[in-house]
């Protein structure tokens, strides 16, 4: 099943799912992807329960294996992996992968490490018009694999 091809701009968890946001209705543990503005693959990890739009839009990665073929997947350019359309061509990230279980190859979510609170940010999300003074996105400071926010 193909995902859609834009997303609603941002949704209401505390409501449910609302009229037009149905397709966002993807079981927890599982890809939502989307392409957003026609070109760029992006991939969420839903985590809310049956019924909610919840999910975790994934931004940015530090590379710790596959890195020749990331590099190739990007023609070499830099940053690698920074920002949500560079993470899904690196990762290869298509609507093949709507509605993938994240626990089975070809694409797993494995356990990372642990972070200090301290280098855990908290900003305004990007590129959103709707709730953009909300505090969503959540990155590792300094961490070369987040996209930077220009405030």
């Amino acid at each position: 099943m193909a995902g859609p091809t834009i997303p609603p701009p941002t949704l209401r968890p505390e409501a449910g799912l609302l009229p037009g946001t149905e397709r966002c209705s993807v079981p927890r543990g599982r890809a939502y992807v989307y392409r957003s503005y026609g070109v760029h693959w992006c991939m969420n990890v839903v985590t809310g329960a049956d019924g909610f739009g919840q999910a975790v839009l994934l931004r940015g990665l530090l590379p710790v294996e596959g890195i020749g073929m990331m590099a190739r997947r990007r023609s070499g350019r830099a940053p690698i992996a920074a920002g949500p359309g560079r993470l899904g061509q690196v990762l290869g990230i298509s609507d093949d992968l709507y509605r993938h279980d994240l626990c089975d190859p070809p694409l797993r979510l494995l356990p990372g490490w642990a972070v200090e609170d301290a280098r855990v940010g908290v900003s305004a999300r990007i590129g959103i018009s709707v709730a953009a003074d909300r505090l969503h996105r959540f990155y590792v400071r300094g961490a070369d694999g987040v996209s930077k926010h220009h405030a």
